[in-house]
C-alpha cells in the first residue's frame, strides 16, 4: 500500500480526499467535473435484452487471491468462464483490504484490480464490482473504522465510503467493459438500519455513483431479506432507486424445502415468483430485472439435478421477464478453506477449473436466449403482502405459482 511517497503521490491522494470531502456534501462541481463514459451495450444499455453471466469466485486461493496475486490464475479461470458462454461477470472487491485505514486507500490492490478488468476485456467479458464488501460466503469482511451501529448515517463512515468509492471510480472509468457499480454484496447482512435510514443512505450512495461515473448501471445487490421482512431498505425504494433491479433467488436460504422439493415448483420458479413481487411493490410492471445470485449445489440436492433445476430456474425467469441472469458460482471452493457445506459445489468449474454438467447446461441456455428481447407477460399483478413477514411474503409468492398446499412440506 502505498500511502507516502513521492509528491506525486501524495498530491494524488490529497485530491482525491477533497473530491471524496465533496461528494459527502454532495458539491454540483463533482457533477461537472465527472469523466464522461461510454453507454454500455448503446441506447437502452441492454437491460430489455438477456444476457448471461457468473458470480466469479477464483478457483486458487478464493478471494485472498488479491493479498497473494497470480495474474496467470485468473486468466485461466476467465478462460473457462468466456468458454461457458458468460458475457459478464460480478465479484468483489473485498474492501478492507482494499481500504486499510479512512484515509488510504492500497494502489497495490487498485492495480491488481485493474489487471482483473482488462484480463476480461481480452475475453469479452464484462465487469460489476461490488464494492462494500463486507459479507462474503457466511463471513463479515469489515473495515472496523467507526461504530458499526453508525454506518449508514455517521459523517466520518460517509468520508471514509466517498474516498474509496472515488478511487475505485477514477481506476475503473478507465475500462469500456465496467458495467458499473454493485454497492456490496449483501451489504445489510454487515450493518443493518431502520428502512428509512437505509433508503436514505443508498439514495446519497447512488447519487455519488452517478455522478462519479455517468452512463453506468449501478445497483444494490441485497439479498432476499428485504423483500420478506422489514430491514435496512425498503423494496419500494429499492424498485424506485435502482434503473436495473437485482434479486438475490435462493430457495435453499429463502425455505422453499419447506414447501416442496427440488424438483417443485416452490424451488425451481422461485426467481420467477420473485421477479413478480419485486414489480408488485413498485408498480412497475415494467422495469428490468436482474437475477443476480442464484444457485444450487449438492447439499441441498443430488449433483446430477443441479442442470435441471437450472433450466426450469432460468426458463422460467425467462417467460415471467427477467433480462439478466447471473449464477453463483464461475468455481467451487477449495476445501482447504473452512466454509458452510453449502459453498462448495456451486461452481460451473470445479477447482482445477473442468466444467461440470451444469456449466455446460449454462453454456446450452446462453446460447439459446443470450442476446434475445425480453418480453415481459401482460397482465395485472396482485398487490403486495399486506405485511411483510416472512409467512405472509411466502403465502404471496406460492398464491402466485399456484401452489395450493402453501402451508405444508410434501
Amino acid at each position: 500500500m502505498k500511502i507516502h511517497g513521492t509528491r506525486r503521490d501524495f498530491l494524488r491522494m490529497s485530491s482525491r480526499m477533497v473530491a471524496a470531502a465533496a461528494l459527502v456534501g454532495e458539491l454540483p462541481q463533482i457533477v461537472q467535473a465527472a469523466p464522461k463514459a461510454p453507454v454500455i451495450d448503446g441506447a437502452g444499455k441492454g437491460l430489455m435484452r438477456h444476457r448471461f453471466g457468473v458470480n466469479y469466485v477464483p478457483s486458487r486461493r478464493w478471494y485472498y487471491c488479491y493479498n497473494d496475486w497470480n495474474l496467470s490464475d485468473i486468466a485461466r479461470d476467465l478462460d473457462r468462464v468466456a468458454e461457458i458462454g458468460a458475457d459478464h461477470i460480478r465479484f468483489m472487491v473485498v474492501w478492507p483490504w482494499f481500504q486499510p485505514n479512512p484515509l488510504a486507500v492500497s494502489t497495490a490492490h487498485l492495480d491488481r484490480l485493474e489487471q482483473l478488468v482488462r484480463c476480461a476485456a481480452e475475453r469479452k467479458i464484462d465487469v460489476l464490482p461490488c464494492i462494500y464488501t463486507g459479507w462474503l460466503s457466511g463471513f463479515h469482511f469489515n473495515p472496523n473504522f467507526y461504530d458499526k451501529e453508525l454506518f449508514y448515517t455517521s459523517e466520518k463512515w460517509a468520508a471514509a465510503q466517498a474516498l474509496y468509492l472515488t478511487e475505485l471510480a477514477s481506476r475503473m472509468n478507465r475500462h469500456a467493459n465496467f458495467i458499473g457499480f454493485d454497492i456490496g454484496n449483501e451489504i445489510n447482512c454487515n450493518w443493518a438500519c431502520k428502512p428509512s435510514e437505509g433508503d436514505a443512505w443508498m439514495k446519497r450512495i447512488f447519487k455519488q455513483m452517478h455522478a462519479l461515473c455517468p452512463g453506468r448501471i449501478h445497483v444494490n445487490g441485497v439479498d432476499h431479506n428485504p423483500w420478506f421482512r422489514e430491514t435496512t431498505f425498503s423494496p419500494e425504494a429499492l424498485m424506485a432507486q435502482q434503473e436495473m433491479v437485482t434479486l438475490h433467488c435462493w430457495p435453499y436460504w429463502t425455505g422453499a424445502g419447506i414447501h416442496g422439493g427440488h424438483l417443485d415448483k416452490p424451488y425451481t420458479q422461485l426467481p420467477a415468483a420473485m421477479t413478480a413481487l419485486a414489480r408488485s411493490y413498485g408498480q412497475a410492471p415494467r422495469k428490468p430485472i436482474w437475477l443476480q445470485e442464484f444457485g444450487a449445489c449438492k447439499a441441498e440436492m443430488p449433483e446430477a439435478d443441479v442442470p435441471r433445476w437450472m433450466e426450469l430456474a432460468i426458463t422460467g425467469g425467462v417467460a415471467q421477464g427477467v433480462s439478466w441472469f447471473t449464477w453463483w458460482a464461475s468455481h467451487d471452493v477449495d476445501r482447504r478453506y473452512e466454509f458452510n457445506e453449502f459453498e462448495y459445489t456451486l461452481g460451473l468449474m470445479t477447482v482445477e477449473n473442468k466444467i461440470k454438467e451444469q456449466g455446460r447446461m449454462f453454456k446450452r441456455l446462453a446460447e439459446t436466449y443470450r442476446g434475445k428481447p425480453v418480453i415481459i407477460p401482460d397482465g395485472a399483478l396482485p398487490p403486495p403482502p399486506a405485511q411483510r413477514t416472512n409467512e405472509e411474503t411466502w403465502r404471496w409468492l406460492l398464491e402466485w405459482m399456484g401452489c395450493k398446499n402453501s402451508g405444508s412440506a410434501k
